[in-house]
């Protein structure tokens, strides 16, 4: 059995996810946000709030005897409001960094301690974005989670080839971990972008344009992709990619 743990699952790419992974019976789906909209016999909800840093804290994963497969993917995220730097609450910015970069992060370290000695493929996916490498006005918060992100992941990937290398384990012993960019998919978040005040965000006929000309991927198809990488992760370039690299 393949089990998925999944952040974010109510709506969007995280829900995409589940429900295209849940087509096959051999899948488990653990879906964790503070929402459920999934009915299925192999999906369980975990109500949790991903803003919450000690909810996140005290979240334990379970172990499972028949695990072929055990995947993490780090998938919700946020843009919070978009203005600039000097315009935002304390508390604002707080939530922000959580979701984006510490619940990934406290998320990671739990499964791999989780699941260090477990004899499974045990894969870290990152729901990175585009916005990690390229400042955005308005999206400061946003743009360096997601940066964080990048880095995190390139450093776990490091941590676990040197364990690997000195320990002379097999594969299956490590944790494959990525941070994988979707590009522009047609969610709540566009949305949100296209509804943002011009004086906050240079950008805005930008965003607007994504729509009208028809250049948003659907969170169905982007799932797909994701999913099919999944099946053969060495096509996968680097740690931190796009899922356009691969198209």
């Amino acid at each position: 059995m393949n089990y998925y743990y999944i952040t974010g699952t109510s709506r969007g790419i995280g829900k995409a996810f589940s429900e295209q992974l849940l087509e096959d019976p051999s899948n488990n789906v653990i879906g964790l946000s503070r929402q459920n909209t999934i009915e299925h016999g192999n999906y369980r909800h975990f109500y949790l709030d991903l803003t919450d840093v000690k909810a996140i804290a005290d979240f334990k994963f379970e172990l499972h005897a028949n695990a072929k497969k055990i995947y993490l993917i780090n998938n919700a995220g946020d843009l919070g409001f978009i203005k600039p730097i000097g315009k935002h609450s304390a508390d604002t910015i707080i939530r922000n960094y959580t979701l984006n970069l510490i619940s990934p992060s406290v998320l990671t370290n739990s499964f791999i301690d989780c699941y260090n000695t477990t004899e499974a493929e045990k894969v870290i996916i990152n729901i990175s974005s585009g916005a990690g490498k390229n400042p955005i006005d308005g999206w400061a918060s946003y743009c360096a989670s997601k940066a964080g992100i990048d880095m995190f992941s390139r450093v776990v990937d490091a941590e676990q080839k040197i364990k690997i290398e000195h320990a002379k384990e097999s594969i299956h012993q490590g944790f494959k971990i990525f941070s994988i960019a979707p590009g522009v998919v047609n969610t709540k978040m566009q949305t949100d972008i296209r509804s943002a005040n011009k004086e906050n965000f240079s950008r805005l006929e930008d965003f607007i344009g994504y729509q009208s000309n028809n250049q948003l991927a659907e969170p169905d198809a982007v799932a797909m992709k994701y999913i099919n990488l999944f099946s053969n992760l060495n096509n996968i370039k680097d740690v931190v990619s796009s899922i356009k690299d691969y198209e």
